[in-house]
């Protein structure tokens, strides 16, 4: 779940995103809430006069907590609509560990890694030329927003199901990041599973 805010750009109204999906879309409005629908499923919300039901601070991407998640859940309740959100507020940034990488079966410049994050072991597909096994790694798992904008979804690539992205310094925006392809490989006593940025 993501939430996007501009009040400059476009007003006071807050875009709830539960899904990544591409239009065309239905919608349905009640109250200050409009419904995003696609295929008759709830991807999204646009909640209007969102200043005076969300506390929300900063513009652009903002960061889900829960406090702010009941805010919503109670302004599509005082609007009518009758959603239970179920959203996963766990880190997004994590570090993994390359427990194993292999050659993609269709692809010569991609490597298909097993990677563990802790609480699961996820298979991602890397163009990266230096991920190597036993690399500790920085890992944006699915629905991670990246400093970019763009959201990290499920994909498949040349025909090869990949869950998250590693990342290389520039990709996650860091200072000093080097111009040369490369994932960023952490050195030190980061823990498997911890998140990558101070929450």
């Amino acid at each position: 779940m993501n939430l996007f805010y501009n009040p400059t750009g476009v007003g006071d109204v807050a875009f709830v995103q539960l899904e990544v999906a591409e239009g065309p879309f239905d919608y349905e409005a009640k109250g200050d809430v409009v419904t995003i629908k696609k295929d008759n499923k709830i991807v999204g919300f646009n909640i209007f006069h969102a200043s005076k039901s969300l506390n929300i601070e900063g513009v652009g991407h903002i960061k889900m907590t829960d406090a702010l998640l009941s805010d919503i859940q109670s302004a599509l309740q005082a609007s009518g609509v009758e959603t239970e959100l179920d959203v996963d507020l766990s880190p997004k940034f994590v570090v993994g560990y390359v427990q194993q990488k292999e050659k993609h079966p269709n692809a010569d410049k991609l490597s298909v890694c097993q990677i563990d994050v802790g609480n699961e072991v996820l298979q991602i597909v890397c163009g990266a030329p230096n991920i190597e096994q036993g690399q500790k790694v920085v890992v944006a798992k699915v629905g991670a927003v990246m400093p970019s904008g763009m959201i990290i979804k499920d994909a498949e690539l040349r025909g090869v199901p990949s869950s998250g992205m590693v990342c290389s310094m520039k990709e996650l925006d860091l200072p000093n990041a080097p111009q040369e392809k490369g994932i960023m490989v952490l050195e030190g006593s980061y823990q498997v599973g911890q998140p990558f940025f101070e929450e």
